[in-house]
């Protein structure tokens, strides 16, 4: 008997994903659209069935499923569990991310300290410096303690080794790009690498109802290294967020399964460790007796916490025929759009032939269009050599209509100038309840904006003086 052909349908065949390209044998770059490693098998494969196998647990009611065994355990920072939603939950995984040198084990081994105690021990595996490296920063930021356990361990089942030895209720990894498996082919860091690690922690950590944090390395682009698989498979991911020559760090939440992922948490680096913040309003703002010009203060919304925060800006007279624009915590493309509303609304030309510097004080980074009315007026301030009035804040942001729109948590943002003392505020119309107190200017454009400035000292526009000509 004459043995069975392979036919056209049964013989694979590859496709490419990109432009729809279709070949007997598999390319590496595709002829058609040019595209490397999109050229995939799709003939048709051998159907394979997965028969029903035996359940681990029968199903439920949800009414019925005991929510208490997910209650959360705080790790003894509050500004962590803020971010959290409360703390660690029992085999929760969570991912912290972070450029290096922004402090994050500085943070996991003050935690783990402050985690450990009698009827919960905590493994601490550094795959990134010796044991003894960790016990010096332990000795600096004082993170001692005897149910506080240390390992330095590049191989995967040396860690969950040392998970069935120590039984321990936290697990902290530096950092997850470290650890490699012997049975997966690939170096350290690899996309399969990760994979295997991750996916090995996590099955331990549900297995276990032990909650695990897991360091990860970020890309120059600042996005988390490795497979995009990695952020879906953990349950929290967070990042660490702050600039190597201020103090301010700020822990974010990304993706929370058991919380909201609007919370901001607010730390300060120094050189005995790093503390908690729960009032950082004070890092952003520079105390004086008088006013000065080129200044304005406003409220930023971190999250959901309201933060007072100081804009400076300095103009002088240009040396060269473009002049400068130089930015430090602002977005240059917010600058540069109010710097035309102001002399195309404002009536302020004489911006733009000298050099202009704006910066925000104490490292934050004001990203959020409700910045605009104080980016607006400090430039004008600075241009006329004219302070703002003092205990004034502005909340609010700027169209190129010159127009001042409205902004989200106007009622919280005044609430915290209040707290903090001050008296005065511009804001756009319909701001809300105001705290007893505090005047409320309600502004509509730049040209009500500008009135605040004292009319007295401030110096004439050259296009005024032509228009009295």
């Amino acid at each position: 008997m004459a043995a069975r052909t392979k036919t056209t349908k049964d013989r694979p065949s590859y496709r490419c994903t990109e432009c729809g390209w279709q070949t007997a044998k598999w390319l590496g770059r595709c002829p058609e659209c040019q595209a490397w490693g999109t050229v995939e098998e799709y003939g048709a494969p051998a159907v394979r069935t997965t028969a029903p196998g035996r359940v681990t647990s029968s199903a439920l009611p949800i009414g019925q499923i005991d929510g208490r065994q997910a209650t959360a355990r705080s790790t003894g920072v509050p500004e962590l569990d803020r971010v959290l939603g409360g703390g660690l939950v029992p085999g929760a995984v969570v991912l912290l991310a972070g450029e290096p040198g922004v402090g994050k084990s500085t943070l996991l081994l003050d935690v783990a300290a402050k985690s450990a105690s009698d009827e919960h021990r905590t493994l601490y595996v550094t795959g990134e410096e010796s044991a003894s490296q960790v016990r010096l920063r332990a000795d600096r930021i004082g993170a001692l303690d005897d149910h506080l356990y240390l390992a330095a361990e590049t191989d995967l089942s040396a860690v969950l080794g040392h998970l069935d030895a120590v039984k321990p209720s936290l697990l902290i990894l530096d950092s997850v790009q470290t650890v490699a498996s012997p049975e997966i082919d690939g170096a350290p860091g690899g996309m399969a690498q990760v994979r295997e690690v991750a996916g090995a922690l996590i099955r331990a950590s549900k297995e276990r109802g032990m909650s695990t944090l897991l360091v990860g390395h970020v890309t120059k682009d600042g996005a988390i290294a490795g497979p995009r698989l990695l952020e879906h498979l953990v349950d929290v991911v967070l990042h660490f967020e702050g600039d190597r020559h201020a103090r301010l760090r700020l822990v974010r939440g990304v993706k929370n399964r058991y919380g909201a992922t609007d919370e901001v948490g607010c730390f300060e680096l120094h050189d005995e460790g790093i503390t908690g913040l729960a009032d950082p309003s004070g890092l952003f703002l520079t105390r004086r007796a008088e006013p000065v010009p080129g200044t304005c203060l406003t409220v930023t919304l971190e999250g959901r916490r309201p933060l007072v925060a100081e804009v400076q800006a300095l103009t002088v007279d240009s040396q060269i025929p473009s002049p400068r624009r130089t930015t430090s915590g602002l977005e240059t493309s917010r600058v540069s759009m109010m710097l035309a509303v102001l002399e195309q609304r404002g009536r302020i030309s004489a911006l733009g032939k000298r050099d202009i510097y704006s910066a925000t004080v104490g490292g934050v980074k004001l990203s959020e269009p409700a910045a605009d009315l104080a980016v607006a007026l400090a430039l004008a301030s600075a241009a006329s050599d004219t302070p703002l009035p003092k205990n004034l804040v502005a909340i609010g942001e700027v169209g190129l209509a010159g127009e001042v729109r409205r902004v989200t948590g106007v009622q919280r943002r005044l609430a915290e100038a209040h707290r903090l003392g001050f008296t005065h505020a511009l804001v756009p119309g319909d701001p809300g309840k105001i705290p007893t107190g505090m005047k409320v200017l309600e502004v509509a454009d730049i040209g009500d904006a500008l009135r605040v400035l004292p009319r007295s000292r401030r110096r004439e526009a050259p296009r005024e003086a032509e228009d009295r000509r």
